[in-house]
């Protein structure tokens, strides 16, 4: 085709002027006339060609040939297909050696497991080592949705730092009084110093959930350094570093915190599991729950306040004993002692929370500091009576008395139950919309996708208020869930195998939403404060003795 494109269209100089070759404006009209009649039948005839040879052509042959493409202004060229994405990364779980023995000298209130993943004889370094990075995420990858309003929090946590003008490495080291590990994520590989060991398996199963977070949003963690303390009690208390102090406060994570202090709250290490006492791993225990809400209608409950637990560990949880029914007192509740020792032997018969959605309403009350029966209470669509506490965990600030639970004045606590249940009684709606509004929240707004959301969201802002590069510590040892799992026994391996992450996250964590305002603030404060106000007075209207003298009307 090319050769007789040739032959026909003549070269452009033989249309320049010549000498000796006149020729006349009509013989000259002609001729264009003529000549652009053949140009266009001939590259209409190439146009026909090259499309079908596109058609057959594919993609490699006909991105080599740009003189054609360039030619053929209106051939219609296919879309060049997406690079399909990248695997998501998926995990397994090979041991390649039984877990070291144990040290029976070691009490049992101590994590063993993690003083073996930690101790040089349990190579955990070289087997971390050995695992290859998985593939980021995509730093753009959508967000799953927006993040519930409890994120909020988060601001407010790390405020007085950026107050500060950001967090130092000696503020680092000045949380270390405390502390009972350091973490230090580098590359998206963690580090752990062993600082004092944490009661029971605190620390590993904190460990263990900071692990899988890195597993679900691999390459997303930023490098960070930072303490950890597994005790209950807050202990950076605002008062000691006002002013110029302000320059020396600690971050020091932890589980709860109170309105003295400052400690930044993390999610509590139960949400993986509390081998000790055969709690399972949030993920499975909350569905469990969901289904244990379905075996007893409220209607159908016993109409009193339920409480199980260990009265032991706190004097407040001493008082509530004495609320339970006797023969002299009737204060609408029941409550039951829980003996671990005995419990354990027996095989835990009688502590599976998925069945103690039975009664109408359902006690909480803080122990030696907050407690993580919080999440298992607030589950049961029954109204949660809140004794009112202290302490507060990363979820429950946004927790409003008469939307989400009913208020227990601490200092009359017995007859504070029994007006609560007196009213659910004669409220029966209203008390189960309080009910069914506190279970909707636990198990839409504080899944595991959320709570590993809220752990990346936290350490990504803690992240940026580094004013210091992380750096390895001679003392730390790499650590992985390999690490972790395989020097494991029992509870501590079940659930660990129950809670592993198995794939990274298709989508990246839920939006932060924005610091609270001032006047948000205020309102929420007000808020909360009204609805107690409003019960308080309904109790106090109701415990006035009745004026048994008729009343005069002038």
């Amino acid at each position: 085709m090319a050769s007789a494109a040739a032959a026909v269209i003549p070269d452009g100089r033989r249309w320049s002027k010549a000498a000796g070759s006149p020729s006349s404006p009509v013989t000259t009209a002609i001729f264009l006339f003529f000549f652009v009649v053949v140009v266009g039948v001939l590259v209409s005839a190439r146009w026909i060609t090259t499309t079908t040879h596109l058609a057959i052509t594919n993609l490699d042959q006909w991105r080599s040939k740009p003189a054609i493409l360039t030619a053929t202004q209106t051939t219609s060229i296919p879309a060049i297909p997406a690079a399909p994405p990248p695997p998501r990364a998926t995990y397994s779980l090979s041991c390649p050696a039984p877990p070291l023995p144990r040290d029976p000298d070691i009490p049992s209130n101590i994590s063993q497991t993690l003083d073996l993943v930690l101790s040089p004889n349990a190579s955990s370094a070289s087997t971390c080592s050995a695992i290859p990075d998985p593939p980021p995420l995509p730093a753009a990858a959508n967000a799953s949705s927006t993040c519930p309003s409890y994120f909020r929090f988060i601001h407010e946590d790390l405020h007085p730092w950026r107050a500060a003008g950001g967090i130092t490495r000696a503020m680092v080291d000045r949380a270390r009084a405390t502390a009972n590990f350091r973490l230090v994520v580098i590359r998206g590989r963690a580090y752990i110093e062993r600082i004092a060991p944490a009661f029971q398996t605190r620390d590993l199963f904190t460990i263990w959930g900071i692990l899988q977070l890195l597993r679900r949003y691999p390459g997303r963690v930023p490098d960070l350094d930072l303490m950890f303390d597994c005790v209950d009690w807050p202990v950076v208390h605002a008062d000691q570093y006002e002013g110029e102090n302000a320059t020396m406060l600690p971050p020091l994570f932890r589980y709860c915190g109170d309105n003295e202090t400052l400690d930044i709250v993390f999610p509590d290490w139960s949400f993986w599991g509390w081998p000790e006492i055969n709690i399972k791993p949030w993920g499975a225990l909350q569905k469990e729950l969901g289904r244990g809400n379905k075996r007893v209608k409220w209607m159908n409950r016993e109409p009193y306040a339920y409480w199980k637990g260990n009265p032991d560990v706190a004097v407040t949880r001493q008082e509530l004993v004495k609320c339970n029914v006797s023969s002299e007192h009737e204060w609408n509740a029941r409550i039951y002692k829980q003996d671990w020792l005995k419990e354990i032997k027996a095989g835990y018969k009688q502590s599976d929370l998925a069945s103690q959605c039975t009664h109408r309403y359902k006690i909480y009350i803080e122990g030696s500091a907050w407690s993580v029966s919080e999440k298992y209470i607030l589950a049961c669509d029954s109204m949660t009576l809140v004794v009112i506490p202290k302490y507060y965990d990363f979820y429950s600030r946004v927790l409003m008395p008469m939307e989400h639970y009913w208020p227990v004045q601490d200092d009359n606590k017995c007859v504070s139950i029994k007006y609560a249940v007196d009213w659910g009684n004669s409220h029966k709606q209203k008390a189960q919309r309080i009910g069914k509004q506190a279970s909707n929240f636990i198990q839409k707004e504080l899944s595991m996708e959320y709570v590993y959301d809220y752990m990346f969201h936290l350490l990504n802002e803690y992240a940026k208020l580094l004013r210091f590069k992380p750096t390895k510590p001679p003392e730390a040892v790499e650590v992985c869930s390999e690490s972790l799992a395989c020097q494991a026994i029992g509870n501590e391996k079940k659930f660990m195998e129950n809670s592993m992450v198995r794939s990274a996250s298709d989508a990246g964590p839920c939006d932060l939403p924005p610091p609270f305002s001032p006047e948000e603030f205020k309102a929420l404060q007000r808020r909360r404060e009204k609805s107690m106000k409003q019960i308080e007075t309904w109790e106090q209207k109701a415990s006035k003795p009745v004026d048994s003298k008729p009343k005069r009307f002038r």
